[in-house]
């Protein structure tokens, strides 16, 4: 593949699928993934059907005989590290919080996250996993998202994660309004 500035990001994030049959590398479809969705596409099905719409030259500009389908960068996305991989682009973006900008803080439950005794003979039952989530409202960026213990909740989560978020930059302007 052709050096492209999204690829480098992705390179030697650990790959959490299985080896055999994997196909299409981690980065290429992660760098897919992030296109299409920075494209306006929600879901994976739109995702696949943005690939297909601009499969040539998206064969072209990454040197690739074939495209992953969407149902492998779903499979791609279910294996890695969410955390990591939001880090990594925050970073290639450079994104960082400006000086009065408005921090807001919010925690959300993943829809479908959970699972019950009898959904998965073969998987413990668990509860859904929460996020806190940090955004910065005037430019509409989502930040490194925190998973919450699974004893606790969003709210003794959020002072833990404003330390998490003071500490990688260094200062932060919080603007707390009514």
């Amino acid at each position: 593949m052709p050096e492209i500035a999204l690829l480098e990001v992705f390179v030697d994030l650990p790959d959490g699928r299985r080896k055999q049959g994997t196909r299409h590398s981690i980065p290429l479809c992660l760098a897919l993934f992030t296109l299409a969705v920075a494209a306006g596409n929600q879901g994976f099905r739109a995702i696949g059907d943005w690939i297909d719409s601009y499969k040539q030259p998206l064969m072209e500009l990454f040197g690739v005989e074939r495209l992953p389908s969407y149902s492998t960068i779903r499979r791609t996305l279910l294996a890695i590290d969410y955390k990591e991989y939001s880090a990594r682009l925050a970073q290639f973006f450079e994104i960082e919080p400006i000086a009065g900008e408005t921090l807001a803080l919010d925690g959300k439950n993943l829809r479908g996250s959970y699972m019950v005794e009898n959904d998965n003979l073969h998987c413990e039952p668990h509860k859904a996993i929460t996020l806190v989530t940090a955004y910065l409202v005037e430019r509409g960026l989502v930040l490194q998202p925190q998973e919450v213990e699974d004893k606790s909740n969003e709210i003794s989560a959020i002072p833990e994660f404003i330390k998490i978020l003071a500490g990688y930059w260094n200062c932060i302007c919080i603007r707390f309004d009514e």
